[in-house]
């Protein structure tokens, strides 16, 4: 029998590796009955090679005019004492002049890329076991989405919630629940909702889809699922309803309390 390429690919038996030792730990730990031991790291950006396991988008991509970068800024005691993210540049609403079928336009985002397969298959997070996602950021104030995406049965859904900042221009520790996620396709929220997969996510990012001209800023330093609520200062929890960007097929808002 001939081994394929994937399998001979450099780091495929290290990720095989260390993929055995997370599922042994979870077994020897009862993990599935006594719940996770600790937090669980989804992606940080202490590195600069961080930026190697994400992607950008905008609507370059369609023929727009807004600038997007995922930037990696050194650790810095006046700032930040580990390397972060700097997602950044500058959104433009103006409509490709040549492609008349495009109506809307001015978005930018970024993701995690889909992590390299395993001995044990395509590699998934499983937050399954979690309350939280938990991010440290800090924002411009601006209305970012946070995107989580699993293995769907329909590959273009997304499920969103809105990054509520409390202190723009400082670095906080926000917290979301994962059951409060919005079951989204092509921005239009989906009905019936379902809910999250929430044993095979395959990738997490943030996205930018005011549509408001001018520039944005967001820096990011890691990602983590989460039970312990006092690791955040934040909640996301908004006890008042707020239109939100999000619609559904009959063009009205969803607030976000009517989750």
């Amino acid at each position: 029998m001939r081994a394929t390429t994937v399998c001979l690919s450099k780091g495929f038996w290290g990720r095989s590796i260390e993929e055995f030792k997370r599922l042994s730990n979870i077994a020897l730990n009862l993990e599935g009955i006594k719940g996770p031991s600790g937090p669980l790291p989804l992606h940080d950006f202490h590195t600069p090679e961080s930026l190697d396991e994400t992607k950008v988008m905008s609507d370059v991509d369609i023929g727009g005019y807004s600038k997007v970068a995922l930037d990696w800024i050194p650790p810095s005691s006046e700032d930040n004492t580990n390397g972060h993210a700097r997602f950044h540049g500058s959104i433009s609403t103006a409509l490709p002049p040549h492609r008349p079928e495009i109506q809307r336009s001015g978005y930018a985002a970024w993701r995690t890329l889909d992590r390299p397969p395993t001995l044990f298959g395509r590699a998934l997070w499983n937050i399954d076991m979690y309350t939280y996602l938990a991010m440290r950021i800090k924002s411009d104030g601006r209305s970012y989405f946070v995107n989580v995406q699993t293995e769907s049965v329909v590959p273009t859904d997304l499920h969103q919630h809105r990054l509520f900042a409390k202190r723009p221009g400082e670095w906080e520790t926000v917290l979301i629940k994962w059951n409060d996620f919005v079951r989204t396709n092509h921005g239009f929220v989906v009905e019936p909702q379902t809910e999250m997969l929430r044993q095979k996510v395959r990738s997490i990012g943030v996205g930018l889809t005011d549509r408001v001209p001018g520039p944005f800023e967001l820096c990011i330093e890691r990602m983590w699922a989460t039970n312990d609520m006092s690791e955040g200062e934040e909640h996301a929890e908004q006890p008042v309803a707020r239109e939100g960007q999000l619609k559904n097929k009959q063009g009205r808002h969803i607030n976000w309390s009517d989750k």
